[in-house]
């Protein structure tokens, strides 16, 4: 539709009902004011239905239900490009005013509140975004959480909402995911091998480049807990033996730098870590790793629920 958005009639589905709500007032939602809004601030529906992020047919309807149910025509299609009417003029002024005031109104409530986000090694740099527009939008403030647990502290209430890297734990009793979870990114993986590294690991601290097939000749150090890689990544016929197994992620990384056997974790590891005793080495045809948004599968905190909501207008698809 273009500027000069006029109404079409197709029936009685092409209107909103219009019902009267408390103390015979119109029911009008905020969805209708914000509509009108946007449209009174941009003149056009093509333009306000994209800043909506909604249809235009959708927006055509929501306007014309608020008028609907104000009794008054808002705005004027008549031209090359939609105009305000002079009662359009009057509640785009109270509105100007009134609708800041209610969303502080709303954003009170959460003022203190604090959402838990749990992670285990390392929190996603996309997180500092997502978790800045969270505060501006709720008023709440996030409060990271670091668990050692392939969870990160979510199945025992020690947060919120949890960054989950690699496959997601099943519950042990019925099978079935105790959370919700949905992938926010993939990281590649990279190859860790001690700068010290004897036997047939030491010509890798010199290399720059690895193939995925020549680790499985390799012995393996496994984080058993928070870590992404195990021999079953490799086919069956031909796996990585198992070196030793750590519990957390310092762990796992010294008994790399101390020659135990090759890691394998997330190449964030390698921007965002140092250690004088590893060399990081980039992996050719390695399975990326998924990273997870997870929040309970019931019960989830009002706040975890919007944060979890907010993923998909606020991480960047490079992440």
């Amino acid at each position: 539709m273009s500027g000069d958005e006029r109404y079409e009639e197709s029936g009685d589905d092409a209107r909103e009902p219009v019902a009267t709500g408390l103390l015979g007032l119109p029911d009008v939602e905020l969805r209708h004011l914000r509509g009108f809004v946007a449209v009174a601030d941009e003149r056009n529906f093509t333009h306000a239905a994209h800043r909506l992020g909604i249809g235009q047919p959708a927006l055509t309807r929501t306007v014309r239900a608020l008028e609907e149910a104000v009794g008054a025509l808002l705005l004027d299609r008549s031209t090359r490009h939609v105009a305000l009417t002079d009662a359009g003029q009057r509640l785009y002024a109270e509105l100007a005013v009134l609708l800041p005031r209610l969303g502080e109104a709303l954003r009170a409530p959460c003022r203190h509140a604090r959402l838990r986000l749990g992670f285990t090694s390392l929190l996603p740099l996309a997180c500092a975004g997502l978790s800045a527009a969270f505060e501006s939008a709720t008023g709440a403030r996030v409060r990271l959480v670091r668990r050692d647990t392939p969870l990160a502290g979510l199945d025992t209430g020690d947060c919120d909402v949890a960054v989950v890297r690699g496959e997601v734990p099943r519950d042990r009793q019925d099978g079935h995911h105790a959370v919700r979870s949905k992938v926010v990114a993939h990281e590649a993986r990279v190859a860790v091998v001690a700068r010290s590294a004897a036997g047939a690991a030491a010509p890798l601290a010199r290399r720059r480049v690895l193939d995925w097939t020549e680790l499985a000749d390799l012995p393996l150090v496994v984080n058993t807990v928070t870590g992404t890689t195990r021999p079953e990544l490799w086919p069956a016929g031909r796996r990585p033996t198992l070196a030793c197994t750590s519990g957390n992620f310092d762990e796992w990384l010294e008994a790399v730098a101390a020659g135990h056997g090759v890691g394998v974790a997330p190449e964030s590891v390698a921007q965002r870590h140092t250690h004088p005793g590893i060399r990081f080495v980039r992996l050719k045809n390695a399975p990326p790793v998924a990273v997870h948004l997870a929040i309970p599968a019931r019960g989830a905190h009002p706040l975890a629920a919007q944060y979890y909501a907010m993923t998909s207008a606020n991480w960047p698809a490079s992440a």
